[in-house]
């Protein structure tokens, strides 16, 4: 007796991973290097900084003086633009 087989499906109802002040910056750069432009427009200029592969958002947004309403609209920003690139 065979076993049946399994298609592969397609899970419309699987959320896309959010960007939280808990997200590394390198990890994010790394997976999205478009969100660049908008962490330098909040002074977050951690592209090239070896720190980024420790440090999270909120370690890289408190570094720069940012205060707690413009981290959240940073990351926002942030996940606006991740939005639109995993859309179809």
């Amino acid at each position: 007796m065979q076993k049946p087989k399994i298609k592969d499906k397609v899970h419309s109802n699987v959320k896309p991973k959010i960007i939280t002040k808990n997200t590394l910056i390198s990890a994010l750069i790394d997976e999205h290097p478009e969100v660049q432009e908008i962490l330098m427009e909040y002074g977050l200029h951690c592209a090239g900084c070896h720190f980024s592969e420790f440090d999270t958002l909120e370690d890289g947004a408190l570094m720069h003086g940012l205060d707690d309403e413009d981290m959240d609209l940073m990351i926002r920003d942030v996940n606006e633009i991740v939005g639109k690139k995993k859309q179809p």
